[in-house]
């Protein structure tokens, strides 16, 4: 994530423009090992959304009100054991939201303070199974938030004492349990669980009916896909009644129109790859709930369903974004007014913010990273292309780079872009020293009542190489080419150390390298890299040469050549 991003001073107009919603990620902002659950609000009173994720801890992001967020601060929970999920709600009534954790040895409760801080956690249980997810809620109807759990094979509620403090658990089990989502299904005024469960090779939602005790009795099930992973309750249709959406790790995404006493009607899948987690939300401002859901296997990303109002979705719209995708949560980070999303992704060890840019769509989506670059020179372009997906023309303001990083001629982008077409926003790299550069590119538009921003990276390097690729042509299978050279100067006034110089890519045994270059380059030096092709196979093949030293690196020479 980019930090210390100074004020854009742009103009800002707002025509309207709002048919659809696009996602585009703007920031990855680095956390604890394995975030997999997200939780968000306003924990300092500054009117910006913040975020308290958790992974192999529990961290808390302040943030900047523009999409990103300060560095994370850590709490120490649970037993170290495992921590699992977690919640936010005010569980004193002070006006300050609250922090619960569902962790290896019950639930940790963090009581927040004013300034977006957090209390010691106070621990609750033990709980009689490892829960895998928490959810907020009165399950006995006395006005006080309660907090219940699952893990398989139990339900568990803490009934709370409205002080911030919370009872001996009240389980409910055994019985088999994945994911769970709670709302009154039956309209009595009594909190009930829909609760996920894989029962072999078959897979179902089991319905829980509250008693308003905190304990339940048995309702209806219901067939879904193999799997389930997430549960989203939400009125999907607009008739007042609670219904259901169930990710399915092999079977999509289930939809269960809910018939206001308890029961639901059958199940209509939709086809999303290895969802994980769904949540509903109006994310593009029609007035009908849509369904974010993460795709947990490669290519990770999000897919949007956006309803039509009657309980039904259309085809999934593909954002890509990470790894692997874990969860997911949606709120306004950037004031904007229209809702953004965040995605935990667990193998990266990243949230990643993607905001919703209305009627402009980025390509790529994602922070554009330039290639190492010689200090003192400027970087061949990178572009973004933007498209108005819009049915009127798109107002362009103001564009403005900040940092080392300058828009090129090759941008096309003026002042309005018409219904349906596209622009160029090119930009180049100028490094002025060693390391990396971050920088942003900030767009006001008629989309956003918001500068839309993309940020910028690049390294700067006193490594300077010549050539900068070698192309060794066709050679026979089983014989060498003659030797090429690449000279390796240190245009620096300081000594280069160098800890690294390899070949790389599947294909490097195919490329045979010889170094002059010791583990030092002074100022004004130079040392050379020979390399020969010698092919083992047939067809194009291709490695790089890597280089790493302290002036501005990773340095890579791309290699082709052809096997005859």
């Amino acid at each position: 994530m980019f930090r210390g991003t100074p004020t854009l001073l742009l103009i800002v107009c707002v025509l309207g423009l709002r048919a659809a919603a696009q996602f585009e990620t703007r920031s990855i902002v680095p956390v604890s090992v394995g975030p997999w659950s997200v939780a968000t609000g306003d924990f300092d009173h500054d009117g910006k959304l913040d975020m308290a994720v958790l992974g192999d801890k529990l961290q808390v992001l302040l943030g900047k009100g523009d999409g990103t967020f300060e560095p994370p601060v850590t709490y120490p929970v649970g037993d170290g054991n495992g921590v699992f999920a977690v919640a936010t709600a005010d569980f004193n009534h002070d006006g300050n939201l609250d922090l619960a954790v569902a962790d290896s040895v019950g639930v940790s409760v963090l009581l927040g303070n004013r300034d977006g801080t957090f209390q010691a956690a106070i621990n609750y249980g033990p709980l009689p199974s490892t829960p895998g997810s928490i959810l907020v809620g009165d399950f006995n109807g006395d006005h006080k938030l309660d907090v219940i759990t699952a893990g398989n094979p139990y339900i568990s509620v803490l009934l709370g004492n409205g002080d911030g403090t919370f009872q001996e658990p009240i389980n409910t089990g055994p019985i088999t349990v994945e994911p769970i989502g709670i709302g009154d299904f039956n309209r009595d005024g009594k909190l009930d669980v829909a609760v996920g469960q894989a029962l072999g090779g078959t897979s179902q939602v089991q319905i829980l009916l509250g008693k308003g005790d905190a304990t339940f009795s048995t309702g209806a099930t219901y067939t879904v896909g193999t799997d389930p992973t997430s549960v989203a309750v939400a009125d999907l249709n607009g008739d007042k009644k609670l219904d259901l959406a169930v990710t399915c790790l092999f079977g999509g995404v289930n939809v269960l129109i809910g018939n206001g006493d308890g029961t639901f009607q059958t199940a209509v899948r939709y086809d999303v790859l290895a969802p994980n987690s769904v949540i509903a939300a109006d994310l593009n401002d029609d007035g009908k709930p849509d369904l974010a859901v993460v795709q947990f296997s490669l290519p990770a990303g999000v897919n949007i369903l956006y309803g039509n109002g009657d309980g039904t979705f259309g085809p999934a719209t593909y954002y890509a974004d990470g790894a692997e995708d874990w969860t997911l949560a949606a709120g306004d980070f950037n004031r904007d007014g229209h809702p953004d999303l965040i995605v935990a992704d667990f193998l990266s060890n990243t949230v990643i913010p993607m905001l919703n840019t209305g009627v402009v769509s980025f390509s790529p989506n994602t922070p554009v990273s330039f290639p190492t670059q010689l200090v003192g020179t400027s970087s061949s372009p990178q572009n973004v292309t933007l498209t108005n997906t819009s049915s009127v023309a798109l107002s362009i303001h103001a564009k403005a780079v900040r940092g080392l990083f300058q828009l090129a001629s090759g941008t096309t982008c003026g002042t309005t872009v018409a219904p349906g077409a596209s622009c160029t926003l090119s930009m180049v790299f100028q490094p002025t020293a060693i390391g990396t550069s971050n920088g942003l590119l900030g767009l006001s538009d008629g989309a956003s009542s918001k500068p839309q921003v993309i940020e910028l990276s690049g390294v700067g390097t006193v490594i300077s190489l010549s050539p900068s690729s070698l192309n060794f042509g066709s050679q026979k299978v089983g014989t060498k080419s003659p030797s090429q050279d690449v000279t390796v100067t240190n245009v620096g006034s300081t000594t280069v150390n160098m800890t690294s110089l390899k070949l790389t890519g599947k294909e490097s045994h195919d490329f045979i390298e010889t170094t002059s270059c010791r583990t030092q380059i002074g100022p004004g030096a130079s040392c050379t890299i020979t390399v020969t092709f010698a092919p083992t196979t047939t067809g194009a093949l291709t490695a790089s040469i890597q280089i790493t030293d302290d002036g501005g690196s990773p340095q890579t020479v791309p290699l082709t050549g052809t096997g005859d």
